[in-house]
């Protein structure tokens, strides 16, 4: 015998939270610097200058309650004032990975402590002391409640683990020293905030989970009257881009260039105005004071005679945008690109981009790192991903049940890779037999079974926590509103937390008319939305066409290929289990070539592959989870057909 551990293989997701994951780190991860990670500008659609970064070390300390199963005051009492630190912990990483150097998963009756202090400089003394600037602090995502201090003083309140959130703290600003402290609490999956992937209970399709501050903390010096948000809408067939400017106060100049398209775009210096300016003109619609204070200018930026560059994933044209008002200076960016469901030549409604059929040849990305979690080791981390997926064929990514940094929309802006963005699931925890096993042995069931009565079976029995759900949708909408890339919504993913699934795509479709909505990705079809979507592990790959929506398979494959040395654990969890890479391959492109190409001439809008990368028992990525390995050969889909095929297959990217 040759005493090799022969590994377990399931396609059933079950709990294995007592075993222990191996540690293990991508290139990043193993080039790691403590002091200053993540230091890039976190949001690249608005960007200014004065910006500095709080990554790094910061104190912390867990607060444990007395009584088990009790849940602790929050904040606790006497907090901010009696912090006693712990140890130190590196943001923006969560206590639960291993780049926090914590490694500690947060229990829903603990709470989490951090403390930050640090210096101003003169010049932001200066600026302080003048009245003339105001300090804007930044947190990009913070899991799942939090309390913010400056200088022993409250400053806000926020709910939610995956939306940023600011407040202005210059009236908090005492001396040059300033001081932040944050408490945090995290339900996890025991409440009905959404989560995603995250459980107490790891294992099988879910994750480890992670608490607290899990995005960059950042803060900037505005003028006192400044730029507070944009909402940039392209409308393609009119040849013109509509502008808001949502300002803090009352604007007495404005000033708007355009720069020439670049489909190799970079991020822009907010103080160098292009003289390359492309040919536009401008025309103010109505300046609308706020009665709550603030006012929001609208704009359209025309293109005479239809002269811009469209943006597609071959050639992703974006046209830099520079806005200064008053003091006040940003750089910004957008496309002219649209997004609808069409009849062609084959009399089936199909995805169209600038209204031209494309095949959106996607892959499901969950985006998790073996030594950070939901956070990227660093910024190139997800610029690799990305492009692995490109060179893989793919033109489109479905961002699964969690929401990046914008640092990440940003890339697949500049790079061309068309965006499908779920919403992040809440509720009670998911009912696995009804909703996921039951549709998967008997997918008849598929638009039989109604959302809008039995809250129960999907586990949003809660009231507040439907609320919360449609308001943490709306905001995530104006949130990445901006992001050109980004063309459809999905709501809800295999009934988990779904709940009057038709209402909410009607929502979304009024609040934002420029993308489509995949309603209810995998089954439960309420007949809503742009597409019907269903998915596909254990059946041959077949379309059903469709009368007025597009035909997609949202998820299908989940191939599982362990690689020793580069997996979290020896328990295997997937839908197929093949022994080496080349057996994998070989299946790959099988699957590519007979089952999913012959269906695009058929009337598919998309398909979307599971996945990216291997998540702990999730073995199922191209590549693993430290990125080290690429199971799939770059070119095996395309080099399985015939030339005919993959000369109009190479078209779609």
């Amino acid at each position: 015998m040759s005493g090799k551990k022969k590994t377990s293989f399931t396609i059933f997701s079950k709990a294995h939270s007592k075993e222990k994951l191996s540690e293990l780190y991508t290139i990043w991860g193993e080039q790691f610097k403590r002091t200053s990670p993540l230091a890039e500008y976190p949001r690249p659609q608005l960007k200014r200058t004065d910006y500095h970064c709080l990554n790094g070390v910061w104190e912390y300390d867990i607060l444990k309650s007395p009584q088990t199963g009790e849940t602790p005051d929050f904040p606790p009492a006497g907090f901010p004032g009696n912090f006693l630190p712990k140890g130190e912990i590196i943001v923006p990483y969560s206590p639960e990975c291993a780049l926090s150097e914590v490694r500690h998963i947060l229990q829903p009756d603990e709470i989490l402590l951090y403390r930050k202090q640090w210096s101003l400089t003169s010049e932001e003394l200066q600026q302080l002391n003048n009245q003339n600037k105001r300090c804007i602090l930044h947190f990009g995502a913070v899991d799942q409640e939090a309390v913010v201090y400056v200088n022993d003083r409250e400053v806000l309140r926020h709910s939610g683990g995956y939306l940023p959130f600011h407040a202005d703290i210059t009236p908090y600003i005492t001396d040059d020293t300033i001081t932040i402290q944050v408490a945090v609490r995290d339900f996890t999956d025991t409440s009905y905030y959404s989560r995603g992937k995250q459980t107490l209970e790891r294992g099988g399709m879910f994750y480890t989970p992670q608490s607290g501050i899990w995005q960059t903390v950042w803060y900037e010096w505005v003028p006192d009257r400044y730029i507070e948000s944009l909402r940039i809408t392209p409308h393609f067939e009119e040849s013109m881009v509509e502008l808001q400017i949502h300002t803090n106060a009352t604007i007495n100049e404005l000033c708007v260039r355009i720069g020439a398209p670049d489909a190799d775009y970079r991020e822009q210096d907010p103080n160098t105005i292009p003289t390359d300016l492309a040919p536009t003109s401008i025309s103010l619609i109505n300046h609308l004071v706020l009665t709550g204070g603030g006012c929001v200018t609208t704009l359209e930026i025309h293109f005479p005679d239809d002269d811009f560059e469209p943006w597609t994933p071959a050639l992703p044209y974006l046209y830099p945008l520079h806005i200064t008002a008053d003091e006040d200076r940003v750089a910004s960016y957008f496309a002219m690109r649209c997004f609808t469901i069409e009849d062609n030549d084959l009399d089936a409604p199909v995805f169209c981009l600038n209204h031209t059929p494309l095949f959106l040849h996607g892959v499901l990305d969950q985006g998790y790192w073996p030594e950070s979690l939901m956070t990227p080791p660093a910024d190139e981390a997800f610029v690799s991903d990305i492009q692995l997926a490109k060179s893989l064929g793919f033109n489109m990514i479905r961002k699964h049940i969690k929401i990046e940094p914008l640092r990440w929309y940003y890339h697949c802006d500049r790079l061309g890779m068309i965006v499908w963005q779920d919403m992040v699931n809440g509720g009670g925890k998911p009912k696995m037999p009804f909703v996921c096993y039951l549709p998967t042995a008997l997918p008849f069931v598929n638009g039989l079974i109604k959302d809008t009565a039995d809250y129960g079976r999907f586990s949003r029995d809660s009231l507040a926590g439907r609320e919360f759900f449609k308001e943490e949708c709306r905001e995530t909408i104006d949130h990445l509103y901006n992001v050109p890339s980004l063309a459809v919504w999905v709501p809800f993913n295999e009934g988990w937390g779904q709940f009057a699934a038709a209402k909410i795509a009607e929502n979304i479709a009024h609040q934002d008319p420029t993308r489509l909505v995949d309603h209810a990705s995998g089954w439960f079809d309420q007949g809503a939305g742009d597409f019907c979507s269903v998915h596909n592990y254990f059946r041959k790959l077949k379309i059903k066409k469709q009368s007025y929506r597009g035909f997609c398979i949202s998820e299908y494959g989940g191939y599982a290929c362990l690689i020793p040395g580069h997996s979290s654990v020896e328990r295997i969890y997937g839908y197929k289990k093949f022994e080496n890479i080349d057996t994998l391959n070989a299946a790959y492109g099988k699957l590519i070539h007979e089952q999913l190409m012959p269906l695009v001439s058929r009337g598919l809008s998309g398909a979307v592959y599971t996945q990216l990368s291997d998540i702990e028992e999730e073995v199922n990525g191209l590549v693993s989870y430290d990125r080290k390995i690429v199971k799939i050969d770059t070119a095996a889909h395309i080099c399985h057909m015939p030339p005919e095929e993959r000369s109009s297959h190479e078209k779609i990217y």
